[in-house]
């Protein structure tokens, strides 16, 4: 058993309290009584643990149900006992991770059939009290939990507020609750009095729609969801009569959002990562429709900065390493965590620049830049211009190496038919990009390995270039 070694603090609100004034019917498509019946079950469950015990346990919230694993989140969170947030869905692989790096207590969701429920284990690991552990894999794969607290959620919801100008939040996801992007839509809605409306992406895209008014509400999409409503006239018609159509989780590219604009989607592009509760940028609707491809300005709760490789602050429209300041920021890393140095200040991988009114754009990440032949090269733009030949349903582009060159400029890509070829990518580039931006290996595939959120594993990508070149 795992006695935490901290002192346990509540929440500045007491999340109680959002639990007996949220009487009416806000969870649509589910039954909000309900909600308040698995809370008090799970509640009671979690208390008489921990007066038998002695311990606040570490509890997995794997609940496949909304319901339940909403219901759960809020009871552990009141019971004050460190919960982290589980993919139902993860394989076993998966799951060798979390318990090497939890050792949990107690287990709630389907995967308690196939584990015991209650885990005994003799390490001490510290973390802050009423702890909220959200899985990130990166673009690695690797799974970490990043450390939050009902404080930094409130305050990113606050920022949200206030940025939107708005009081009610009225949120439409089609996410998974476990991640940061869903997760965070639950609780502008919960903590605001606004509704929650859950439903299968599956169903939207087959244009079955609840009987809400989209004028009313948020949506949240990544942007291969936006693509896919996209294609579909009916899907395009609905989505066009959300008040603000939030969009994350991974770049989007130009001709996606041209799409948008004009079919006068009322798209957002937000910037924000697990480590800041999701969005500290974002570009509001009306600039968005002007024209402006930007991430917007920075929410009220947050501060960006961009610093140069010797970490000096740079000016307008410099482009640098993007550095965050938000009371949103988590504390840190689960098993990486020392209650004396919290995480202040977030030196992200993403290069970016702010211009003269404070609106951030990103050109990529500083980890992913290719430098081939002494130049640098950013897969972002790469991967824009391939994407500009209409030739491609996806596309990542990576740097592999090379003993000549350094690196050389690889793409990985889904044809839009079976008959694109090499020679016609080429050709569609020539005006498009410099020779050395070009990519010499170009790999075919059936689909890119990317997670819900539209994130590319780069791990798996890079294998699958490298096997492709010694095939070829």
């Amino acid at each position: 058993m795992v006695s935490l070694q901290v002192k346990i603090s509540s929440p500045s609100t007491d999340v109680k309290n959002y639990i007996n004034l949220r009487t009416d019917d806000w969870l649509i498509g589910y039954n909000s009584l309900e909600f308040n019946k698995i809370y008090r079950c799970r509640f009671r469950e979690l208390t008489e643990f921990i007066n038998a015990q002695g311990v606040y346990p570490k509890v997995i919230l794997a609940e496949p149900e909304p319901i339940a694993f909403l219901a759960t989140f809020i009871a552990a969170v009141v019971a004050k006992c460190p919960v982290f947030l589980c993919n139902p869905n993860w394989v076993k692989a998966e799951w060798k991770q979390v318990f090497k790096i939890v050792q949990p207590d107690i287990i709630f969701g389907s995967l308690a059939e196939s584990y015991p429920s209650y885990i005994q284990t003799n390490s001490v690991i510290s973390t802050p009290g009423a702890s909220i552990m959200i899985p990130t894999g990166g673009s690695s794969g690797n799974l970490r939990f990043v450390i939050h607290t009902w404080e930094t959620l409130t305050a990113s919801v606050q920022g949200f507020q206030e940025y939107f100008n708005i009081k009610q939040v009225n949120s439409f996801c089609t996410l998974p609750l476990y991640h940061v992007s869903g997760l965070m839509q639950f609780m502008r809605s919960f903590t605001t009095g606004g509704k929650l409306a859950i439903f299968p992406f599956k169903a939207v895209e087959r244009g079955e729609f609840p009987n809400i008014n989209p004028s009313e509400f948020f949506i949240s999409l990544v942007p291969t969801q936006l693509q896919r409503l996209l294609n579909c006239s009916k899907t395009t018609r609905w989505l066009s009569q959300f008040q603000t159509v939030l969009l994350g989780g991974a770049p989007a590219w130009l001709e996606l959002l041209q799409q948008a604009r004009i079919h006068q989607i009322r798209l957002a592009p937000t910037y924000g990562m697990t480590e800041t509760a999701s969005q500290i940028a974002t570009l509001k609707p009306d600039d968005f429709l002007t024209g402006n491809n930007s991430y917007g300005q920075v929410l009220p709760h947050a501060k960006i900065k961009v610093y140069d490789e010797d970490e000096r602050e740079l000016g307008v429209n410099k482009l640098g390493i993007i550095a965050i300041k938000a009371n949103s920021l988590a504390l840190g890393y689960y098993g990486l965590y020392n209650p004396e140095f919290p995480l202040k200040t977030l030196k992200s991988d993403d290069l970016g620049y702010l211009d003269e009114r404070g609106y951030l754009t990103i050109v990529g990440r500083n980890s992913y830049k290719i430098i081939t032949g002494g130049e640098n090269v950013y897969p972002a733009e790469v991967e824009a211009a391939i994407r500009s030949t209409g030739l491609v349903g996806d596309v990542a582009v990576i740097g592999l190496a090379d003993n000549h060159w350094g690196q050389v400029v690889t793409a990985v890509y889904v044809p839009h038919s079976p008959d694109v070829s090499i020679s016609n990518l080429q050709i569609a580039l020539h005006e498009k990009l410099s020779k050395f931006k070009q990519p010499k290996y170009w790999v075919a595939v059936e689909s890119l390995p990317r997670n819900a959120q539209g994130k590319l594993n780069f791990k798996q990508l890079e294998k699958i270039a490298e096997k492709f070149i010694i095939s070829s």
